[in-house]
C-alpha cells in the first residue's frame, strides 16, 4: 500500500502537467464553440425559408448560405472527432500551398480547430432546437411592439432559448471532458497520454486509476454547477410568473 502510494505520488507531477493540457483544450473548446455554434444557429435560422421571401432573396441570397451550412453540419457530425483530428493534424501536410510549403499544424492547435469545429456544429443543432421551441406568438407579440429581427432575438428568443438548452449543453460539455482524450491519437501530451507513457514505463496500471480520477472530479464539478444554473434559471421564471 505504501509503495503504491510512493509510486502516484511519484508520477503525479507528470499526471498534474497532463490535466493541465486536458484542462486547457477543454476551455478553449468550450469557450470557442458555444458562440460559434450560437452564431450558426441564429445564421440557418435567418436563412431559412420565409413566405414573404422574393426570387433574389431565397435563391441568390439564402439558398448558398443554408447549403453551406447544412453541408458543415452534415460533415462535422457525420464524421467521427477522431478522423477530423487526423485530417487536421495528418491530412493537411499533404496539402501543398502556392509557396510549395504544406501545411503544418501543431498538435494542439490541430486538436482546438477539430474540436471547436466538432462541437460547434453539435451545439448549432442544440441552440436552434432551443429557437424552434419558443412559441410563435413571441414573434407575434415582438413584431407587435415595432422590434426588428435582431432586437427580438436578442431581447427575447435568446433569453427563452438558453433556459431550455442548458440541460443538452451540460450533457454536451460532460462528453467534452471525456472526448479530450482522443487527442491523445495524436501524440499530445494530455492526461490520457501522460497516463499511458508511465504505464507503458513502469508496467503499472496505477496512471490509468489516477488519470480517472481526475476525469471525474471534472466531470461532478460540472454537473454541480450545471445543477446549479438550472436551478437559478428555474427560481428566476418563477419570480417573473
Amino acid at each position: 500500500m505504501q509503495d503504491s502510494i510512493k509510486y502516484i505520488l511519484q508520477i503525479l507531477p507528470q499526471m498534474l502537467e497532463g490535466l493541465k493540457i486536458t484542462i486547457k483544450l477543454f476551455v478553449v473548446t468550450l469557450v470557442l464553440s458555444l458562440p460559434l455554434g450560437l452564431l450558426i444557429s441564429l445564421f440557418k435560422e435567418a436563412v431559412s425559408k420565409r413566405p414573404t421571401d422574393n426570387f433574389v432573396i431565397r435563391w441568390i441570397v439564402k439558398m448558398p448560405i443554408r447549403f453551406i451550412i447544412n453541408v458543415y453540419l452534415w460533415v462535422f457530425r457525420g464524421t467521427p472527432l477522431l478522423l477530423q483530428l487526423f485530417f487536421f493534424y495528418f491530412g493537411l501536410t499533404y496539402v501543398t500551398l502556392p509557396n510549395g510549403e504544406s501545411i503544418t499544424l501543431s498538435m494542439f492547435t490541430a486538436a482546438v480547430i477539430s474540436f471547436v469545429l466538432n462541437y460547434a456544429a453539435y451545439f448549432a443543432e442544440i441552440f436552434r432546437g432551443g429557437i424552434i421551441g419558443v412559441s410563435k406568438g413571441q414573434y407575434e407579440a415582438s413584431k407587435a411592439l415595432g422590434l426588428t429581427g435582431i432586437q427580438t432575438m436578442r431581447y427575447v428568443i435568446v433569453p427563452q432559448m438558453i433556459r431550455t438548452v442548458i440541460p443538452p449543453i451540460a450533457n454536451e460539455t460532460i462528453v467534452l471532458v471525456k472526448d479530450t482524450a482522443l487527442a491523445s491519437s495524436i501524440a499530445l501530451i494530455d492526461l490520457l497520454k501522460a497516463a499511458q507513457r508511465a504505464v507503458n514505463r513502469d508496467m503499472r496500471v496505477s496512471p490509468y486509476l489516477v488519470a480517472a480520477l481526475f476525469y471525474l472530479v471534472i466531470t461532478l464539478i460540472l454537473t454541480f454547477g450545471f445543477n446549479y444554473v438550472e436551478k437559478r434559471l428555474s427560481i428566476s421564471e418563477q419570480g417573473v410568473k
